[in-house]
């Protein structure tokens, strides 16, 4: 009763204080349970290692990965490596996403793109794109050229299929207030299409931008002379596994970098989705 009692006596302004004082508590205990996840995975590695609980010759200690990943900055092989591979990863990326961004917005407006395009994109889509790479090779050559369309095109099917959805699952009621105050096709392609598939046309980039990693470790591992992928090929093959760990850390670092990146962009240009 006392304490109800209390609770009635409080103004709006102390019971809204304590409120804020409980979300920023909880959005602090969430934030380290985000650190703590992968701190605890690499304490435990590490003991497991040092112990010998698991061999070391294949799991060796994170502190020896990190004086790997030290000693291959300072020797600036790793710079090499990493800056080839992210050329490659932006490259094909933009390669991949702009066409499909337009493709997929034409697809969305007007059905004879749809029609025409669609039976395609099903059919190459399932395929592997690494599977296509010995005739992406004959085609383009075994230089850059190859290495940037193998990553274009699987990057190039999520995008186009999600921006084509995201302009089809617009309301009809933006489509009628725009024909029927005249917009032209310029205006109802940058004013309606485009803004009205951002959200799903995003979740398309964000996987795109998951498969191009995905993509570009194996085809540097198949054919390639520098590159994250082919660090970690060579490494595996000269049984040099820090070496290996330190290019598959890289991977998921960048990985979760691009991720947030993205999930960045889309706040600024949906504010409404955080709001909401």
């Amino acid at each position: 009763m006392d304490k109800e009692k209390m609770e009635l006596e409080k103004s709006p302004e102390e019971i809204e204080r304590e409120e804020w004082n409980r979300q920023k508590l909880k959005n602090r205990l969430k934030k380290m349970l985000t650190v703590a996840s992968p701190l605890f995975i690499l304490l435990l590695w590490e003991l497991l290692s040092r112990f010998e609980i698991v061999d070391s010759r294949f799991f060796p200690p994170p502190t020896a990965i990190v004086a790997t990943f030290f000693d291959m900055a300072q020797s600036g092989t790793l710079f090499e490596h990493l800056g080839i591979s992210l050329m490659r990863i932006m490259g094909g990326f933009l390669l991949g996403v702009i066409p499909g961004i337009i493709l997929g917005l034409l697809m969305g407006m007007y059905s004879p793109f749809r029609h025409f395009f669609q039976p395609l994109i099903m059919a190459l889509m399932p395929i592997p794109t690494l599977a296509l790479l010995p005739i992406i090779i004959i085609i383009f050559g075994i230089g850059e050229t190859s290495k940037l369309v193998t990553i274009a095109g699987s990057v190039f099917f999520p995008v186009v299929i999600n921006t084509a959805a995201g302009v089809m699952n617009i309301e009809h009621i933006y489509i009628d207030v725009a024909k029927n105050y005249g917009a032209s096709s310029k205006d109802f392609f940058f004013k309606i299409a485009l803004p009205g598939a951002l959200p799903v046309m995003l979740e398309g980039v964000q996987m795109g931008q998951a498969i191009a990693l995905l993509t570009i470790v194996a085809a540097e591992m198949m054919g390639a002379h520098q590159g994250i992928g082919y660090l970690i090929w060579t490494s595996y093959k000269a049984f040099v596994l820090t070496e290996m760990y330190v290019g598959l850390i890289l991977i998921s670092f960048f990985g979760y970098f691009f991720s947030l990146l993205l999930r960045w962009l889309q706040a600024k240009l949906l504010p409404w989705r955080e709001e909401s």
